[in-house]
């Protein structure tokens, strides 16, 4: 990581946050009108992670926060900017790298809530979205800039007259998640252009070491803000498991699902394709499931959320895009369907239910070759999960049924991947007729001319 300069460096192990424990927003020093714009969206009482950075931050200081999924990162940073951005008004005044396209658009539409009242505008700049309107909302110089590494990095580079040249904030959400996925070049290429005299915000859920390569290049003598130290999930949370054979895993769910009918849920698949098919399957059997996965459209993926938020669908399928950052109020129930590779994932899944002092439940599937998956997030989460209560039975009796709608599925998923084939292809050939076309115009010129 480059920029950041000796002061940077020096404060390899930053010093502690110490606050008393306040009672209101106004206790942490936020202004009145936040302090009515928080009540607004029913935050009554500020997190521990807002006790512990609020007040460092209006102090004017660089921050690590470290804090896990849930505990309200968003209002930590967001009420320090809009509160200096209500003392001195100026555009382009705060950037925020965030890993996900979703949690982009959720930080902006809590942005816009906070500071609804003092005319705030954010944009969201990611991927999957035409770079032309997104060009034009830059133009218009909002306030404050949500985006992922990489699409910013292309306006940077190719939107004529947009520079950050004059920003004052930045914030780095995720920052553990954002270096994972290799947007290490696309973040290097930010820090080189925006200014050096600037406040950072650094928050992550756990301390990497290239999280600790970032903190020294980006920030400044930071203060370190940590609620939690070890990995753990939520006391409300009850966690379960059952032990199953892997060729019976969706007469499980479909089992799993009828037993707690009523519930929202959140099922978690490894891929974007067994989404899909267990997406199709869950709705051959009559459930309103939805899907939420990397190879659909920026709009379907936000169709898909808006609903399960709505409450218009009471399943939503999704791969790990989903188990981060993203703020469901309502989820009942999450279902590991697919153990995660990575046992830290585990808590991130999880974490989208029991969320704000409400209660919830966890069932994750461990079939024959999963064993030691388990067991690792097991040992990490320091305690062993009791087996959820099952009829074998009753879950034999709904194989048939299963089994006619797997065959439809696949039939489904087959019909899918033609039609997107066939689209493809149509692109291609079109692509073709256009080059032939050129080639054919530049030989019909050459003659001319001779």
């Amino acid at each position: 990581m480059a920029a950041g300069g000796k002061e940077g460096r020096a404060a390899a192990e930053p010093e502690a946050a110490v606050v008393e424990e306040p009672r209101s927003f106004k206790d942490l020093g936020v202004t009145d009108v936040l302090c009515e714009a928080c009540d607004q969206l029913g935050w009554k009482m500020p997190t521990k992670i807002q006790v512990e950075a609020i007040p460092v931050a209006l102090q004017g200081r660089d921050i690590i926060g470290l804090a896990e999924t849930g505990s309200g990162k968003t209002g930590a940073f967001a009420l320090p900017i809009l509160q200096a951005l209500l003392e001195t008004p100026q555009r382009l005044f705060a950037l925020v790298l965030t890993p996900t396209r979703e949690l982009a658009f959720q930080i902006s539409e809590q942005f816009e809530a906070l500071g609804s009242s003092i005319g705030v505008h954010s944009t969201v700049i990611v991927g999957g979205i035409d770079t032309m309107s997104q060009s034009l909302a830059l133009a218009k110089k909002p306030h404050v800039i949500i985006a992922t590494p990489g699409r910013l990095v292309d306006h940077l580079e190719n939107t004529k007259g947009f520079n950050l040249r004059a920003l004052k904030f930045l914030v780095m959400d995720e920052a553990d998640r954002i270096l994972n996925m290799d947007f290490e070049t696309e973040v290097d290429k930010i820090l080189k252009v925006i200014p050096r005299d600037r406040k950072t915000f650094l928050f992550s859920a756990t301390m990497t070491k290239k999280v600790q390569k970032l903190q020294r290049a980006a920030l400044k003598n930071p203060v370190k803000c940590a609620v939690s130290s070890k990995y753990q999930t939520v006391e409300k949370l009850q966690q379960y498991y059952i032990f199953i054979p892997s060729k019976f895993k969706d007469s499980y769910l479909v089992y799993i699902l009828n037993e707690l009918a009523g519930n929202s849920f959140m099922i978690f698949c490894s891929t974007c394709n067994n989404t899909q098919r267990t997406a199709l399957l869950l709705r051959n059997l009559g459930f309103t499931a939805i899907p939420l996965h990397g190879q659909m459209s920026q709009n379907k993926r936000l169709g898909s959320l808006n609903k399960f938020k709505a409450k218009a669908r009471s399943i939503l399928l999704a791969t790990d895009v989903a188990s981060r950052g993203l703020d469901i109020p309502h989820v009942d129930v999450v279902i590991n369907f697919d153990i995660p590779t990575h046992s830290k994932d585990y808590i991130h899944r999880v974490g989208r239910t029991a969320r704000a002092g409400r209660s919830g439940k966890s069932i994750t599937f461990v079939t024959q070759y999963d064993v030691e998956l388990f067991q690792r997030i097991e040992h990490l989460i320091g305690k062993k999960l009791p087996a959820f209560p099952m009829q074998e039975e009753e879950v034999m009796m709904l194989t048939e049924r299963v089994a006619e709608a797997q065959r439809l599925a696949r039939m489904e998923l087959r019909e899918q991947g033609e039609k997107k084939r066939s689209r493809n292809d149509d692109d291609d050939t079109e692509e073709a007729i256009g080059v032939r076309n050129k080639v054919a115009g530049g030989k019909k010129k050459k003659r001319k001319a001779f």
